[in-house]
């Protein structure tokens, strides 16, 4: 079997990483959405609006997620 065709290997080594780079781009995101609000039309200011509310329950869920990786590693090392 080609390496193109295999699957990928489950690591979990740098999902707290990769969930908190997520986290960050998604703050990243609103603070320019918020930059953006001060300069927009009443429809773009709405639908700004929206989209950061969105963001930051995904922010939330994010953290969530990433504590629960944490918890999970932390439940994994205990038995090294």
């Amino acid at each position: 079997m080609s390496d193109k065709h295999r699957p990928k290997s489950n690591d979990r080594s740098n999902s707290g990483l990769r969930i908190q780079s997520m986290i960050e781009n998604t703050k990243k995101n609103i603070a320019e959405a918020e930059m953006a609000m001060e300069f927009a039309r009443e429809e773009e200011l709405e639908h700004l609006q929206e989209k950061n509310q969105r963001r930051k329950r995904e922010i939330q869920i994010k953290e969530k997620e990433k504590a629960d990786k944490a918890a999970e590693k932390a439940w994994r090392d205990s038995f090294k």
